[in-house]
C-alpha cells in the first residue's frame, strides 16, 4: 500500500513538472512573439481551456487534426496545419477556389477584406461553413469510446466464459458497474424497470468519468476535457430529457398536466411552472456539469499563472503545493461529477416511471 501511494504521489509530481514546463514554454514563445509584452494569465489560461483543431505537445511541437467542412461547393477537407499566416498576418486556407480565415479557433468564409470583419461591437459577421472537425475534444470523445470499448467487451465476454467470481479485469469493474446498479439505477428508478435504463447509465457513468480524467493527464493524447464543452455536457442533458420524456407514463404527466390536490384556478399558474420544470432539469445537469470541471481547471492554471505575475520562481513552491491539492480534488471531483450526473439523470427517470400510489 505504501508503495503504491508513493507511486502515485511520484506520477501526479512528475506530471506538475511536465504542465509547469509546458506552461513555462509557451509563457516564453507568447512572450517572444509578442516581443516580451506583459504577461496575460486570461489570454493564456483560455487558451489551455478551449478546444482546438490541433494539440500543443511541446515548445513548437504540435499535432494537426482534419478540418472537415461542408461549403457551398461541397465537402472541404485539409489538416489544421495548413493554415497559415497571409501577407497581412491572417490565418488563412484556401481550397475549392474558397478562402478561409480562422480567428479564435473558429473558421470563417474570409470577407472582402481577406480576414474576418466585424460589426459595432466587434463581434465577427462573416457566414461559416458547417465545421464537422476533429478537434482536440472530439478526439478525445473518440479517445475515451475505444477505450470503454477495448475494457467493457472483454469484461462482457468474461462473463460467458466464466460461471464463477469474475476475475482480472472483470473482477475490478465489477464493483463499479454494482455500485451504479445498487446505488444509482435500483433505489431511483425501482427494481421492475431499472434494467432499461441500465446501459445509459453505466454509458454516461463511465464516458464522464473517463473523459474528466484524461483532461487531468498533462501530455498527448490526453489534455483535451470531455465536460469542459457545454456542447457536450448539453448532448448529454438532452438525452436524459428525451429519456425522461418519452418514458413517462400517465401519472407522470397528469402531475405536470393536472397536479393532484391544486384548485383547478391555480392550474393557469402551476402548469407553465411545471412545464419549465421539465427544461430547467437538463439545463442544470449541463451547467453543473461544465462548471464545475471548467472551474476546477481555471483555478490550476491561475495557480501556476501567478509565478509568472510575479516573475519570481519564490512563488513556485507556493502555488504548486496548492495547484497539486487542486489536482488531487479534481480526480475526486471527475468521479464525483459523474455520479451526480448518473444519480439525477436516474432520479429523473425515476419520476417519470413511477407507478401511482
Amino acid at each position: 500500500m505504501a508503495l503504491a501511494r508513493k507511486s502515485i504521489t511520484n506520477l501526479v509530481l512528475l506530471a506538475f513538472l511536465i504542465v509547469s514546463s509546458a506552461f513555462a514554454q509557451e509563457h516564453h514563445d507568447n512572450g517572444a512573439e509578442a516581443g516580451e509584452e506583459a504577461f496575460d494569465p486570461t489570454g493564456l489560461i483560455m487558451h489551455h481551456i478551449s478546444d482546438s483543431h490541433e494539440f500543443h505537445i511541446f515548445g513548437d511541437i504540435s499535432l494537426s487534426l482534419p478540418v472537415i467542412l461542408w461549403t457551398e461547393n461541397g465537402l472541404v477537407t485539409f489538416m489544421s496545419g495548413e493554415f497559415h499566416h497571409d501577407e497581412t498576418g491572417k490565418v488563412v486556407v484556401e481550397r475549392n477556389g474558397m478562402k478561409f480565415v480562422r480567428y479564435h479557433d473558429e473558421i470563417y468564409y474570409a470577407g472582402e477584406n481577406g480576414g474576418v470583419e466585424y460589426d459595432d461591437e466587434h463581434h465577427p459577421v462573416n457566414s461559416r461553413p458547417l465545421n464537422f472537425s476533429i478537434t482536440k475534444n472530439v478526439f478525445t470523445l473518440f479517445l475515451a469510446s475505444a477505450i470503454m470499448l477495448l475494457v467493457f467487451i472483454p469484461v462482457a465476454g468474461s462473463y460467458k466464459r466464466n460461471k464463477g467470481a469474475p476475475k482480472g479485469l472483470a473482477g475490478f469493474m465489477e464493483p463499479l458497474i454494482l455500485f451504479v446498479r445498487n446505488d444509482i439505477a435500483i433505489p431511483n428508478i425501482g427494481k421492475k424497470k431499472y434494467e432499461k435504463y441500465m446501459p445509459y447509465l453505466l454509458t454516461v457513468f463511465f464516458l464522464i468519468w473517463f473523459g474528466n480524467l484524461f483532461g487531468l493527464i498533462p501530455f498527448f493524447p490526453f489534455t483535451g476535457t470531455l465536460t469542459n464543452d457545454i456542447l457536450f455536457t448539453g448532448v448529454l442533458a438532452v438525452f436524459t430529457f428525451l429519456i425522461t420524456t418519452f418514458s413517462g407514463n400517465k401519472h407522470y404527466w397528469g402531475h405536470i398536466f393536472a397536479t393532484p390536490g391544486v384548485p383547478k384556478p391555480l392550474l393557469l399558474i402551476m402548469i407553465p411552472v411545471e412545464v419549465l420544470g421539465m427544461f430547467t432539469k437538463p439545463f442544470a445537469l449541463m451547467v453543473r456539469l461544465f462548471a464545475n470541471i471548467t472551474a476546477g481547471h481555471i483555478v490550476i492554471l491561475s495557480l501556476f499563472s501567478l509565478i509568472f505575475i510575479f516573475k519570481t520562481a519564490a512563488v513556485a513552491p507556493v502555488s504548486i503545493a496548492f495547484a497539486l491539492f487542486m489536482f488531487v480534488l479534481e480526480l475526486l471531483v471527475a468521479a464525483l461529477q459523474a455520479y451526480v450526473f448518473t444519480l439525477l439523470s436516474a432520479l429523473f427517470i425515476g419520476q417519470a416511471v413511477e407507478d401511482h400510489h
